[in-house]
């Protein structure tokens, strides 16, 4: 069930909110693991054993958990326990995400032909499992450290991991961020409607951005990369671009809304990405939690800048890999990874006060720079062949083919120029400025209601696509 389905807007949140509203405070953490269990289990109901799997790992992670905690006041827990409980999580996200991968790579490599060698393993990704396993993570590790104390109660640690507005597709949360919440939260009319508002900015980003966007990089899937020109492949590589980061940005906002309404407040995912100017600053912005996870899991762990340059250097390459390959398993991801972590290295070690400076011909520049790495990255990111993802590059520079023929960007152009223009300007601050002090005032409500009937009318002939962060 995803978030911009009638199934959802029409069915399941309004039920759920009564039901949560109407039962007194003591139930209310009761009705929440209720319903986000229909949740899961709704999203999941073709692979009935993905419950079990996600029952199993709240379990385990709790009684762990328990057992790591440190004994006393000052020092670290058990750490064995806690290599353990890594073992458990990663060893199961390899399992389902990256088993066909390593295989597959170990047929290529020794030679061996379709259906010989390693066997590909047929089972589905489970839903929101690179999510949760990170949740688990970062939960054992900071009882491990002594930050928080595990928590005893099984039903509340089942709330907090199962807690539906940000289980399948974040943010990550750690426990620390919903522990308050889960024992005291206000709710009322004011927090609904604060909610409903910023349900409503994500529904609209999502279905009358994302997806009509996201149109022309579909329509360039079909009709195949070799038959584009330079001019096309530069205006698809903007419009997945722009699809991809409104889809996710609506997304956490309507899981922000979502967690408002229930008394919960749920951290920002994205902070304007798209106007950074180096990519540093865009990895500061863009999937906010992803990044803290990574900051203060493994990159501070394996000694962050506070080393030698080569160990710093060796650092950043971990965390990228690993980034990349969070993403998916797929070569393309560990090329994204390494390109990305090829800017990074260069931005901080020679270029970065160039592009941060004050004069002009910085400040342009280096948008110029920010805006060719964001199409490139994109673009690496989004083909999973390689060999395509190598003729679509070679279509942006312009090697190959007829590439300058400007007709079929033309006839593009017509039908998605408008529209990417509208989301180009939404990118920037300026809307969410402009709209701020309207936002709870009569004409406010009459725009987001707009917003909601027009987002409503594309999901309902069929113009909605599930979120595209749900294959992660």
């Amino acid at each position: 069930m995803v978030f911009s389905s009638l199934e959802f807007i029409f069915i399941f949140l309004p039920i759920f909110l009564v039901i949560y509203f109407w039962l007194p405070p003591r139930l209310r953490n009761a009705a929440l693991l209720v319903g986000s269990l229909v949740f899961y289990i709704y999203g999941s109901w073709q692979n009935p054993f993905y419950i079990f799997l996600l029952l199993l790992s709240i379990v385990l992670n709790w009684a762990l958990a328990l057992s790591i905690a440190p004994k006393r006041k000052e020092g670290s827990g058990n750490k064995t326990l806690l290599i353990i409980g890594i073992i458990y999580n990663l060893g199961l996200l390899f399992l389902y995400k990256y088993c066909n991968f390593l295989f597959s790579s170990i047929n290529s490599l020794l030679g061996f032909e379709a259906g010989k060698g390693l066997p590909q393993i047929t089972w589905v990704l489970p839903l929101g499992i690179s999510f949760y396993t990170f949740m688990h993570l970062a939960y054992l590790i900071d009882v491990y450290r002594g930050k928080i104390r595990p928590e005893g109660s099984l039903f509340r640690y089942a709330t907090f991991a199962t807690f539906f507005p940000k289980l399948t597709s974040g943010p990550i949360t750690t426990y620390q961020e919903l522990d308050g919440p889960l024992s005291r939260r206000k709710i009322g009319m004011k927090r609904l409607d604060n909610g409903l508002r910023d349900f409503i900015i994500g529904l609209g980003l999502k279905v009358l951005l994302a997806n009509q966007i996201g149109g022309l990089w579909n329509q360039l899937g079909m009709i195949g990369y070799d038959s584009i020109s330079t001019p096309l492949a530069w205006m698809g590589s903007i419009a997945y671009s722009l699809q991809f980061y409104f889809d996710f940005y609506g997304y956490s906002l309507m899981a922000i809304g979502v967690g408002k309404m229930l008394g919960f407040r749920l951290p920002d995912n994205f902070h304007h990405p798209y106007i950074a100017r180096t990519m540093t600053d865009f990895w500061r912005r863009w999937h906010i939690t992803l990044g803290s996870w990574f900051r203060n899991y493994l990159y501070i762990p394996l000694g962050g800048n506070r080393c030698s340059r080569s160990r710093h250097t060796l650092n950043l390459l971990i965390v990228w890999l690993a980034t990349g390959l969070w993403h998916g398993a797929s070569w393309n991801f560990v090329l994204w990874g390494l390109f990305l972590f090829a800017i990074l290295f260069i931005e901080k070690n020679y270029t970065m006060n160039a592009l941060t400076g004050d004069s002009v011909l910085s400040r342009v520049g280096s948008h110029v720079y920010m805006i060719v790495l964001i199409l490139i990255q994109w673009t690496i990111f989004a083909v999973t062949d390689l060999s395509q993802l190598g003729v679509y590059l070679g279509r942006l520079f312009g090697i190959g083919g007829n590439v300058m023929d400007s007709m079929d960007f033309t006839r593009y152009l017509d039908t998605y120029g408008w529209k990417m223009a509208i989301g180009i300007l939404f990118a920037t601050p300026l809307p969410r400025k402009l709209f701020k002090p309207i936002r709870n005032t009569f004409l406010g409500t009459l725009i987001l209601f707009a917003i909601f009937v027009a987002a409503i009318y594309c999901v309902s002939i069929g113009s909605n696509d599930p979120f595209m962060y749900f294959n992660f």
